[in-house]
């Protein structure tokens, strides 16, 4: 087991290598110079004279090779550089709003593995009848519909109609964060439903099932024990990749609701092109999501040791 982590955790290395060049490329080729916005930000007058002090002191006038040496170095001591807008670190105001990004994504998952599980389960084991039906129509009419245009309905009739919840956030509390979760679980547990039913659709019509209730074997345990143990392999690959798209995916919904995360982060950031910032969430996001894919690939070691094996 310790061998195919290491192995998985190496071949990762030249991934998160061409990870770091790209991003810091993003801000090396974007249009505009960055000695200049960081002077307009800083509200002064802006001379040639100035222009060149900056440039030196942001290590701009070196080779590329150097440069991107000298970035990947601060990134490593966790120094993502300084925000043009305000001055500020990029570290400190990504991982507060990371915080509040991954609180909102992990919610999220959470609701839509709650609600789908058992209604993907029941529904494979009611097959076409009229709740599966029911279900089935659900599931499909909630994937359809865009995260956005879902969000705005939301906020219609729960914030506009109802007054039930507020329309956009202030300060990042629990009641605040209920619409745009909503928002973000109401596909994932449409598709995760869809998925699922299909999976211990698949496992119920396999040899070992019909023999274990050929045998008298007890109905719930063949379910819970064995049909949905051999389905999890791929019901984890499913939850694992939309972890790592809904925390990059919720942009839009942030930006809607207010919710202070990431997605609001950056899209204020690409507005003021604060270039650091948007630079520092292309790489911390990307690490997220291949750190995700380590973290699903791991887990299948443990669901079905043949894994190792076929690598």
């Amino acid at each position: 087991m310790k061998n195919y982590i290491l192995k998985r955790i190496l071949q990762l290395v030249p991934v998160l290598f061409g990870l770091t060049i790209l991003t810091f490329l993003l801000l090396y080729i974007s249009p505009g110079d960055p000695a200049q916005k960081k002077l307009v930000s800083m509200e002064q007058t802006i001379t040639e004279d100035m222009l060149e002090d900056m440039r030196k002191e942001m290590g701009l006038d070196r080779p590329f090779i150097q440069q991107y040496a000298d970035w990947l170095t601060d990134v490593l001591h966790g120094d993502f550089g300084i925000c043009y807008r305000d001055g500020l670190p990029v570290a400190g105001k990504i991982f507060k709003a990371l915080k509040n990004t991954a609180l909102l994504a992990l919610s999220s998952i959470f609701v839509s593995i709650l609600v789908s599980i058992p209604l993907g389960i029941y529904s494979a084991v009611h097959q076409n009848r009229l709740t599966d039906y029911f279900i089935r129509f659900i599931s499909f009419f909630g994937n359809s519909i865009p995260n956005f245009l879902l969000a705005v309905l939301l906020m219609y009739f729960l914030c506009i109609q109802t007054k039930l919840f507020p329309v956009l956030s202030k300060g990042g509390s629990f009641r605040e964060m209920i619409l745009p979760m909503m928002a973000l679980a109401i596909p994932n547990a449409c598709r995760f439903t869809r998925q699922i039913r299909a999976e211990v659709l698949e496992q119920l019509g396999k040899e070992y099932v019909h023999g274990m209730r050929s045998r008298g074997v007890n109905e719930r345990f063949v379910l819970y024990r064995n049909v949905l143990r051999s389905a999890m392999v791929s019901i984890i690959t499913l939850i694992g990749l939309s972890i790592g798209s809904m925390m990059a995916g919720s942009v839009v919904i942030e930006t809607i609701f207010g919710w202070p995360g990431m997605g609001k982060l950056v899209m204020d950031s690409i507005t003021a092109r604060d270039y650091p910032v948007v630079q520092g969430f292309v790489l911390i996001f990307g690490t997220i999501y291949v750190l995700i894919n380590l973290l699903t690939d791991i887990s299948y070691r443990y669901l079905d040791p043949r894994v190792e094996k076929e690598i």
